[in-house]
């Protein structure tokens, strides 16, 4: 707390006389400056308690008292908000990642971890995406919570690839229903098919379709944000689009996308062929979730980042603090 000695400007133009501003001053001073309890002033001044009440209470309505609060060092409450406010956001969280911009996953996914075991406190059907780094960072850094704090956890995008990498997508869906005590549902298939005709034909299949009627269900989502350029984990799972693809897309605009569906600069979906052969949820689906949580960061995200706030594909955010300087300095005037 500070004394604001100017404080008595305000305070006349709230009609109170010198010998009001006076007391009330002095009252604060005793208060907060010297840490006097309110009866001890009382007693000391000759007035009741609850006079004193009320008139620290009107010291910091006029201005005499004013509160200011020192973020920490790493504490980014001011662009937390700022965000939120600006893009319409539930909640974002901003950290140092305390490195290279390239190597933001390691800070990113502790910060995810922190968000998970204090937000997720018991009944929620979670949906997540297969083949995202940042995400196992995150789930890697998870302490295992005592009691169960999830019900059901579902791949929302298909979890089958290159065996190589086949684990990392298991290992994801994994290390999340270990530590959080869910049921774990795997998607057993691939989240991009060569042809509709083949998507077809395992949406159909029983064990598949199973796991997408899980879907409507979703209390909750954490996905990646990709870039139209795909991230090494996704390249390496065999579930990246061909480069005839992208140039596709690329030429319709795409600048990113969410469990393989792609969106433009304005956070728009753009619909194309490549939607036919992607087994994951749908744009309108995804949307309905109540809370959705998006986790990226990084300059060469940027595009895709920006654009899926202002279509409301997420709307918790985790990311960076340079990104979210730049989020900010692209940022609407107001969230439409």
């Amino acid at each position: 707390m500070d004394i604001d000695r100017t404080g008595a400007r305000t305070a006349r133009r709230f009609g109170h006389s010198e010998d009001q501003m006076r007391l009330m001053a002095k009252i604060a001073r005793m208060y907060h400056e010297r840490g006097m309890r309110q009866s001890q002033i009382a007693d000391e001044l000759h007035v009741s308690q609850p006079r004193v009440s009320r008139l620290l209470k009107r010291a910091g309505e006029v201005g005499i008292v004013r509160t200011t609060i020192a973020l920490p060092a790493g504490v980014h409450t001011d662009l937390e908000e700022a965000l939120e406010e600006r893009y319409g956001l539930g909640e974002a969280v901003v950290v140092d990642i305390g490195g290279a911009d390239e190597d933001v996953n390691p800070g990113l996914g502790a910060a995810t971890a922190v968000y998970l075991e204090t937000t997720l406190t018991g009944g929620d059907t979670v949906g997540i995406s297969s083949w995202s780094a940042t995400l196992l960072a995150a789930v890697e850094s998870m302490r295992p919570a005592r009691t169960a704090v999830v019900d059901t956890v579902v791949q929302v995008v298909g979890g089958i690839g290159d065996p190589r990498v086949q684990m990392q997508a298991t290992r994801l869906i994994g290390l999340f229903a270990s530590g959080t005590g869910a049921n774990p549902v795997f998607m057993p298939a691939p989240g991009m098919l060569g042809t509709a005709a083949a998507r077809d034909s395992l949406v159909a299949d029983p064990t598949v379709s199973g796991v997408m009627d899980i879907w409507p269900a979703l209390t909750m989502v954490l996905v990646g944000i990709g870039s139209l350029e795909p991230s090494p984990l996704l390249r390496e799972s065999g579930n990246a689009l061909a480069a005839a693809d992208q140039a596709v897309l690329r030429e319709a605009g795409a600048v990113g996308d969410i469990c393989l569906r792609f969106f433009d600069a304005s956070g728009a979906p753009v619909r194309s062929a490549v939607d036919d052969r992607v087994i994951g949820i749908d744009p309108d689906a995804l949307r309905r979730v109540p809370r959705r949580v998006g986790v990226a960061g990084g300059t060469r995200k940027h595009s895709a980042i920006r654009a899926a706030l202002l279509g409301d594909w997420v709307n918790v955010l985790i990311t960076d603090v340079d990104e979210a300087r730049r989020l900010l300095d692209e940022a609407p005037d107001a969230h439409a």
